[in-house]
């Protein structure tokens, strides 16, 4: 088996700076090399997955991973993941959620949303830390779907 496929960009919503510095420094830890992409808001997310506002035309990779916090900005995680997996030409992207929120309502809200996975972040340091660097591991061994085109696999 092998790791994530290195084509595969990394999508990390997540509008707290520390934390997105904490969630890439810990992936690289555990040896990911995967580009990585740091979007602030729900909004930013859409529009880039969307290729809308300031990422209109520009190409999107072809393989990515979200990893997506829920409280965000502008548009939440919850409002993002709607939007992802109800359209044909995004809901095959896998979206890991990564949050402080340990509700088992807001935990099966988004299963029933479509995400694959859901982790909650550890408050403290050293957890968090550690957290991230477990899911780098588990993201170097998963399998990821090949992005469709034209609706077709």
């Amino acid at each position: 088996m092998t790791s994530i496929a290195k084509n595969v960009t990394i999508l990390l919503v997540e509008d707290d700076p520390g934390h997105a510095r904490l969630v890439e420094k810990n992936l690289r830890r555990a040896n990911l090399t995967n580009p990585i992409v740091q979007l602030g808001d729900g909004r930013q997310a859409i529009d880039y997955l969307f290729r809308e506002g300031p990422y209109s035309g520009n190409p999107i990779p072809a393989n990515l991973l979200v990893l997506l916090d829920l409280n965000l900005p502008v548009m939440d995680g919850y409002q993002v993941l709607r939007r992802l997996k109800e359209n044909a030409s995004t809901q095959r992207i896998p979206v890991i959620v990564l949050t402080t929120t340990d509700d088992t309502r807001e935990i099966d809200r988004c299963y029933d949303l479509g995400c694959n996975v859901y982790i909650t972040k550890p408050v403290d340091y050293e957890g968090f830390c550690e957290a991230i660097r477990k899911l780098g591991l588990f993201l170097s061994v998963v399998a990821i779907p090949k992005e469709r085109t034209n609706g077709h696999e």
